[in-house]
């Protein structure tokens, strides 16, 4: 089975080379700000099932940049569902938490109304509505707070501060679900075979279990990395940003068990394989 995937160097990209053999298109083959050529290297290479993993993810710089990050998160993966639509390819793309408000404690399910809170989430939901418009066989992932060996994470923020501070002040009132990168890839594979095998697709949340504070994120990588450093949670008030956070980036997973067997993984176990990945290298 022929798998292209957009995006090369992205946290979930680099996971889906290592997990299968798949063609991975950079920004030199495919430039999301020319939705056409996106689509073109999807008639090019003629795959049997394509996974968006590529995305414009500066949440705070989107804020001034929102007709960019429209372009690449809401029109690019239009473009590439249309495609996939005209040639009958299966199509799954990434998307996240901050389509939702962050309001309330109760996990958010995927047919729950959506209401982003800052411009990136705005151009995510683009992106979905695009997909979902094509008409083709698609599949949107949902999920939150990405992390990896590689690129830029919590996980690698934290253990850079680490190294030079004994003490952290960390967010502890937005509450949601690390997730492993690789944990993401290995799930839209499973999707994306199943696709190919004749599932109809949809919309499904995933991401890591137990859901966690960011301050609690952050003591439980210093255990696991023998770090002495302490961590002061903080509400987001004392911690402001250009764009809005969601306080509540918790996900109700169940559908993406049900239909495809997939479970919510255990982000404190990635955390711990994230390291000794690191260590590795």
């Amino acid at each position: 089975m022929k798998i292209l995937v957009f995006g090369r160097t992205g946290q979930v990209a680099t996971e889906l080379q290592r997990l299968a053999e798949v063609v991975a298109l950079g920004r030199d083959e495919a430039d999301l700000t020319q939705p056409d050529r996106c689509a073109a290297a999807i008639r090019d290479h003629a795959p049997d099932l394509v996974i968006n993993a590529a995305a414009y993810t500066a949440v705070d710089r989107a804020q001034e940049e929102e007709t960019l990050a429209t372009v690449i998160n809401g029109a690019a993966p239009g473009a590439m569902a249309r495609a996939c639509a005209d040639l009958g390819i299966p199509f799954c793309h990434v998307s996240t938490d901050y389509v939702f408000d962050g309001s309330g404690t109760a996990p958010r399910q995927p047919s729950d109304p959506v209401a982003p809170c800052n411009a990136y989430g705005r151009s995510k939901l683009a992106g979905e509505e695009a997909v979902r418009a094509a008409g083709g066989q698609s599949a949107i992932l949902r999920t939150s707070w990405v992390f990896s060996a590689h690129g830029n994470n919590f996980v690698r923020t934290m253990l850079r501060l680490s190294e030079t501070r004994d003490a952290l002040n960390v967010v502890e009132d937005q509450i949601g679900g690390p997730t492993p990168a690789a944990d993401i890839a290995a799930a839209l594979l499973t999707m994306g075979r199943a696709m190919v095998a004749g599932h109809a697709g949809g919309l499904y949340h995933f991401s890591g279990a137990p859901d966690a504070s960011w301050a609690e994120f952050a003591r439980e990588i210093f255990a696991r990395a023998g770090r002495a450093t302490t961590v002061t949670g903080i509400p987001t008030s004392a911690y402001p940003t250009p764009a809005a956070r969601p306080l509540n980036s918790r996900l109700d997973c169940g559908t993406l068990t049900a239909e495809f067997g997939i479970a919510r993984p255990d982000w404190r176990d990635g955390v711990s394989r994230v390291l000794e990945h690191l260590e590795q290298k």
